[in-house]
């Protein structure tokens, strides 16, 4: 739905009708989401069950003496690879899942979407942003956050420094690139109305996978990025930039993005492996924030195609916000699922209001 410098699966529109077309196509089995995990939870270690996440490490020994076979689930990134994803892949390079007696295969995206994927049971886990989740659930998707990755939205409207755009009401008179997305010109006229600036003036282009640095330079003036990846990137390339954030013109666009996922049908019936899969992320997420440099090599070992500069110096920006202050890694307050939902229905972008205590839950976090 933004432009970020790297490829993201769909908007939220053809998003939900990927996962609507998923998620029919795959109830009539009466197994709901669990598409094809068969009786596999059993091999989960004893020590991941039962919420006592933190208690996990232990684990390991348990499995290899008892010499049970590994877990296998399937892990679905939003888009690619990037530093929100790094705490994932500590977890599987590091040990962690393995000690919670899982094995996790982190694939990324196809053109299906990692909602969809996620909510027809082709995996049990999923990289999703909270307005998707939204949307999905007000759709009737059985889709859930188990952990927030960032506590607070990192993202916003950017443009080369020499355009001007240093208000939202600079807006006017400008081509903006984007997804072609409700949500995009909803969140642009919303902060444009707190500086008496008017949308109509904004030329609103869809401009897809186009790279930011390209397209800033040839086809529109602004864009909406997350700072830690492209604004990261614009800093290492020399480019100054002006970043108007969403958090400085509305408190209820300080949402989660991007959110970790499961499905009903997983709480429902393998919350063991829920736990165990929550407690190995959680430990990955953790380290990272305790070892920056560190994690940075793990995520461009497992991805040698990144730029390993911009690796490391969005890591050293990501890693103190992964939790920022909330009491620990990964909580999430119904107050922010609550006040982004009602942002999103009074923007008539929501056909119904949200049952916000029903799209995430904490439960799963290691104490």
């Amino acid at each position: 739905m933004k432009v970020k410098g790297k490829k993201r699966s769909w908007g939220i529109a053809a998003v939900l009708l990927a996962v609507m077309l998923a998620v029919a196509g795959c109830g009539a089995d009466g197994n709901g989401g669990n598409g094809g995990n068969g009786g596999k939870s059993d091999n989960v270690s004893n020590n991941a069950s039962g919420g006592n996440a933190a208690d996990g490490g232990n684990a390991k020994e348990d499995n290899k003496a008892e010499d049970k076979p590994l877990q296998e689930v399937q892990l679905v990134l939003d888009w690619s690879p990037n530093t929100n994803h790094t705490g994932l892949y500590v977890a599987r390079d590091k040990g962690y899942f393995e000690e919670q007696g899982l094995k996790v295969d982190i694939i990324q995206p196809g053109q299906e979407g990692s909602d969809a994927m996620v909510a027809s049971g082709k995996s049990e886990f999923g990289v999703s942003v909270q307005e998707t989740v939204t949307m999905a659930r007000i759709a009737g998707v059985p889709i859930v956050s188990i952990a927030a990755v960032l506590q607070h939205n990192t993202s916003g409207f950017a443009s080369p420094v020499d355009k001007g755009i240093d208000s939202p009401k600079k807006f006017e008179g400008m081509k903006y690139g984007g997804w072609g997305a409700p949500i995009e010109e909803a969140v642009i006229d919303a902060i444009m109305r707190t500086v008496d600036g008017d949308i109509s003036k904004v030329d609103m282009l869809s401009i897809g996978d186009t790279d930011f640095f390209a397209a800033v330079k040839r086809d529109i003036d602004f864009a909406w990025i997350f700072y830690g990846w492209t604004g990261i990137e614009a800093e290492l390339r020399n480019e100054e930039m002006n970043m108007l954030y969403l958090t400085d013109y509305s408190d209820k666009l300080d949402y989660y993005t991007p959110v970790l996922v499961t499905s009903e049908d997983m709480i429902a019936n393998s919350p063991e492996v829920v736990t165990a899969f929550s407690a190995a992320v959680s430990k990955g997420y953790q380290y990272a924030i305790d070892n920056p440099a560190d994690a940075a090599e793990v995520l461009i070992a497992a991805e040698p195609d990144l730029n390993p500069e911009l690796v490391r110096a969005s890591q050293q920006w990501l890693s103190p916000r992964y939790q920022d202050d909330a009491p620990r890694w990964g909580e999430q307050k119904l107050s922010v699922w609550s006040n982004f939902s009602e942002w999103l229905f009074e923007n008539k972008l929501l056909e119904a209001e949200l049952d916000a205590e029903k799209a995430f839950t904490n439960e799963f976090l290691p104490q």
